[in-house]
């Protein structure tokens, strides 16, 4: 029986490994979020029973959970220093003749792919991950430990090997081209501020306080150097250190080569200059290293960088082409987004017709004119990006372009509010790609999920006045008869939706929220709004401010909300959905109560705490019989204050005379009963 368990674990996690793979690497979906969830606790439970058979890199283990206040400032046993670098290939020769003349011609080179990611030295205490620090300053970096313990390619427990007791091994954290677009998609839709490029990406997330938050962000890791005491006892050289970390069962990227010279070192540039295009991740050069680790000590450093090595960059590609025209696009939330249509040209391995213009401040920076010969390059970005305007070839008398005042497709007059970059249509009952793109995002996979109901069908329902709003949805099975004659669209099929639509009801108040499709609320404030207010109700009758008080909610996200609930139209359509059977409250657990010492007494919690999160003061206070409010009242007991609570809540709170509290004293108050 034992090895039939151990089999069936071993199944699992090599299953979900992989559907994690294809999910987050290759942006494919090869199994429902449901399948994948259960198959997720079938493995829990069977690892909770027999952890004797749990594997170290299990997928469960990578979730996170942790919240971070603020991260602390570790030092590195071992600088991590940055590589000199060139551009030039003779620099390289030189480089090689100075190595040369100090360690003679028996000499042989590592070459890597130059990541574009973000630096990381993880350390190893007994085969366990034990914590993970940024390169910061070189001498100084971030404990970010609980974030990278997300990232499923990093093990957490080496399997038995002849790895040193105590070793730190270093790397470059990143993302895949294929998930960068898509999530920069997903906070498009949600009208988030995009990432420029996959870098600035992996860079943000892995600076994210919450751990949970970064395991849902396909972050990826190559391991490419080692650091230990009596490393060269171990290992003669690099390349040895490299095969052994990858046998211990380390990420290390394949694409790596150990040459016997200059020229073999040359040979590799040379390929990868064309190759780095067919990858699924950015680099943007190759480094090279001596591979005798007795020769990088003869070698030294500099100040700065060491003496054996060095990084060869690729230049950016740059191609001219014409600006044919500027098209505008609408999105769901009204965003309008420039884009710019070019005459196709071939860079870096793909032709391109498009490029993203961002906004008019971007247009009106690069004095963009009808036209115009433009210089368009990809070098980090994935997206191609106009670098500028060949003024020297731009037609006599061409008229600049100038950003237009009304929507594209509907005629309203756009709105740009003060501190964004972005203009937007107001008119969301009316504008054909926000009702579309609103139903669409209604319908999606991390939203209300409604199977057998996809974006093409959406658009032919809108098309033939089937539906105009959300609500019309679920009245569909009212209009059976109006379906059947649809193009592709059998009984079988209508019986499917209207069952998924149907089963869509019982999804949880925050996928409803998320759903809804409220400017500047993506899925994580939808979730944090949905366990701070309980209810949409409480949600209406709070203020701007009173939502404000909300953990990461800031002053437009809050007014958004505060708006969008108040438009009479909004909140018609809301009680629409309501009476319709759809869930607009969170479903209460039952809380165990640890005592009674709180009970009768009402508590707000504001601020940021140094020992608690918000959700852990709050399940402590309702665990000894407190009563969480929403808001600042005369019906408030305590106001439990940490830093940087808001001053205006402050003077409600001292005007109506609450008692202000610390996290202490109210331990303090459970303590005594």
């Amino acid at each position: 029986m034992a090895v039939d368990i151990q089999a069936k674990i071993e199944a699992l996690t090599k299953d979900l490994n992989e559907y994690n793979y294809q999910y987050y690497v290759l942006a494919q979906s090869a199994i429902s979020d449901f399948d994948f969830d259960h198959k997720l606790k079938e493995l829990e439970t069977l690892e909770a029973q027999y952890p004797e058979f749990k594997d170290p890199n299990s997928p469960t283990q990578k979730v996170g959970g942790d919240i971070t206040q603020r991260f602390n400032t570790v030092k590195h046993r071992w600088p991590m220093m940055s590589l000199g670098n060139t551009y030039n290939e003779q620099e390289l020769k030189d480089f090689d003749t100075r190595v040369r003349k100090v360690i003679g011609d028996d000499v042989q080179y590592v070459v890597e792919l130059k990541f574009d990611g973000l630096s990381i030295s993880i350390t190893y205490e007994d085969g366990r991950l034990t914590r993970a620090v940024t390169r910061g300053d070189g001498t100084q970096g971030d404990e970010v430990t609980s974030n990278v313990k997300t990232i499923r390619s990093i093990p957490h427990q080496l399997k038995k090997g002849n790895y040193p007791d105590n070793f730190e091994i270093r790397g470059e954290i990143f993302m895949h081209k294929s998930a960068f677009l898509r999530l920069n998609k997903e906070r498009e839709d949600n009208a988030e501020q995009t990432y420029a490029n996959p870098r600035n990406f992996a860079s943000g997330t892995i600076k994210l306080q919450d751990s949970a938050e970064v395991a849902k962000r396909p972050l990826d890791c190559f391991l490419y150097f080692l650091y230990a005491d009596n490393r060269n006892r171990l290992f003669a050289n690099h390349w040895e250190s490299l095969e052994a970390v990858k046998s211990w069962g380390f990420p290390v990227c394949e694409h790596t080569k150990l040459c016997q010279n200059i020229n073999e070192v040359l040979d590799f540039i040379h390929y990868w200059d064309e190759g780095r295009h067919k990858l699924s991740y950015e680099i943007d050069g190759i480094v090279i290293k001596v591979n005798d680790y007795a020769q990088q000590e003869e070698l030294g450093f500099t100040s700065k960088s060491p003496r054996w090595a060095i990084s060869y960059k690729y230049k950016a590609e740059r191609v001219e082409t014409i600006l044919k025209s500027i098209s505008y696009q609408v999105g769901r939330t009204g965003a309008v987004t420039p884009v710019a249509n070019l005459q196709p040209v071939l860079l870096a391995g793909t032709t391109v017709k498009r490029a993203s213009l961002h906004n008019a401040n971007e247009i009106a920076r690069l004095d963009l004119h009808e036209g115009d010969t433009v210089f368009v390059e990809k070098g980090g970005e994935i997206i191609p990006k106009i670098i500028s305007a060949n003024t020297e070839k731009r037609p006599a008398g061409a008229v600049a372009i100038v950003y237009p005042t009304q929507c594209p497709e509907c005629g309203t007059d756009l709105i740009r509010e003060e501190g964004e970059a972005v203009h937007y249509c107001p008119n969301d009952a009316g504008c054909r790609p926000q009702i579309v793109g609103k139903l669409q995002h209604f319908i999606g996979r991390k939203m209300m999920d409604i199977q057998g109901l996809g974006d093409e069908t959406i658009e032919t329902f809108y098309r033939l006045d089937l539906i105009r709003k959300i609500s019309d949805i679920y009245e569909l099975k009212d209009r059976a008869e109006d379906l059947v004659g649809i193009e592709r669209f059998g009984q079988k099929s209508i019986d499917n939706m209207l069952a998924g639509i149907e089963q869509s009801k019982q999804k949880p108040f925050e996928k409803l929220l998320f759903a809804l499709g409220i400017r500047h609320v993506g899925e994580t404030v939808a979730r944090k709004l949905a366990q701070y207010f309980k209810n949409i109700d409480a949600m209406k009758a709070a203020s701007a401010e009173e939502i404000l008080a909300v953990p990461d909610i800031g002053i437009r996200i809050a007014e958004s909300i505060h708006d969008y609930l108040n438009e009479p139209e909004h909140w018609e359509e809301i009680e629409k959905l309501r009476s319709l059977g759809l869930q607009f409250q969170i479903e209460e657990k039952e809380v165990v109560l640890a005592g009674n010492g709180l009970a009768g007494k009402t508590f707000l919690i504001s601020g940021v705490f140094a020992d608690f999160s918000r959700e852990e003061l709050t399940a402590l206070i309702e665990s000894h019989g407190g009563k969480m409010l929403s808001g600042i009242s005369a019906k408030l007991n305590y106001l439990v204050a940490g830093d940087k609570m808001g001053p205006s809540k402050l003077a409600k709170a001292e005007k109506l005379q609450v008692p202000i509290i610390s996290e202490t004293e109210l331990l303090a108050m459970i303590n005594e009963q």
